[in-house]
């Protein structure tokens, strides 16, 4: 292969995700971990340079990655993301025509959201033991996530100064630094000023440096992705519940419940920060699911008469 054109392309394609598209830390890993592989596949069928990859070059790509029994789901995120490197290289006169634009996508399988139902949550909720510095840390995170639906990531970022507890928002910093403001209840308020006021001080002490970061962990230092995956599981083992947590299940619930309750679902893609609504509808199938359940269990002629 012509390794020093393809080394170039490469370096650029990489400043590309991290100027130009200001993609996440691991949003570019997997980028560009897919175009390395694509390069290994390129050399193993002797393919000398990018422009010389045709559509016949793809299908034999996508057979290798059939062979390897990956979801449909994976296949789908390595096209798009080799369908962006290609685009990009006809944007800066590499090859003529991108190949990977007639390539479709495996349907992806129908997967539907996790969430909690409220006599759950409302189990999670009575855990935390509000008179403790980290108990009222806990207390307030939970009650944020539920109330938001914002990411693991969005949430380990807010600072003190984003939250405005006089209209009830945060001001949170989404993908592609993204800025979107999103309102929280009477709960999430009542958590959020009783750690704020005492046991967020209390942490802070523990730490060499000021920061205004919310969320702090046991050290006075701001609480990571994993740190906040780690409180949720701790805290549900001390439910009497068998269930995994985690913080994408609460964006789910979240989402889930504003559905239920009757909220459009364009509203709920701006709480969320999803760029397409074909993101956000998938919490339709989760709402058909349970129109159809309230609606066998309730409606007169839905069951046999045999039927209890």
């Amino acid at each position: 292969m012509d390794m020093k054109i393809l080394c170039q392309s490469y370096l650029e394609y990489l400043q590309y995700l991290q100027i130009e598209k200001n993609y996440s830390k691991y949003t570019i890993e997997s980028y560009i971990a897919t175009v390395q592989e694509f390069f290994h596949f390129m050399e193993s069928e002797g393919i000398s340079s990018v422009s010389d990859v045709t559509y016949s070059d793809i299908r034999i790509y996508l057979t290798t990655l059939h062979d390897r029994k990956l979801s449909r789901r994976t296949v789908a995120q390595r096209l798009s993301s080799l369908r962006t490197f290609f685009r990009f290289l006809m944007r800066e006169d590499y090859v003529k025509a991108n190949p990977f634009a007639v390539a479709s996508s495996p349907k992806k399988e129908l997967s539907i959201p996790k969430f909690f139902y409220a006599e759950e949550l409302a189990k999670l909720f009575e855990v935390s033991d509000i008179s403790t510095t980290l108990g009222q840390r806990n207390q307030a995170l939970l009650e944020l996530l539920y109330a938001t639906g914002i990411r693991v990531s969005e949430c380990c970022n807010i600072r003190v100064s984003d939250i405005d507890f006089f209209i009830g928002t945060v001001l949170v910093q989404g993908k592609g630094n993204k800025q979107r403001y999103v309102p929280f209840g009477s709960f999430a308020q009542d958590a959020l000023t009783m750690y704020l006021e005492d046991g967020r001080g209390k942490l802070l002490e523990k730490g060499k440096n000021n920061t205004d970061v919310v969320f702090l962990n046991n050290k006075g230092t701001p609480l990571t992705p994993r740190g906040v995956r780690y409180v949720l599981s701790e805290m549900m083992k001390n439910t009497s519940l068998l269930l995994h947590i985690n913080p994408h299940k609460l964006r789910h619930t979240f989402a889930t419940h504003m559905l239920n309750e009757g909220a459009d679902i364009r509203v709920i893609q701006e709480l969320l920060g999803h760029e397409n609504l074909s993101a956000t509808q998938i919490y339709t199938h989760v709402s058909k699911e349970q129109l159809k359940t309230v609606y066998m269990m309730n409606h007169p002629r839905a069951k046999n008469k045999g039927e209890g």
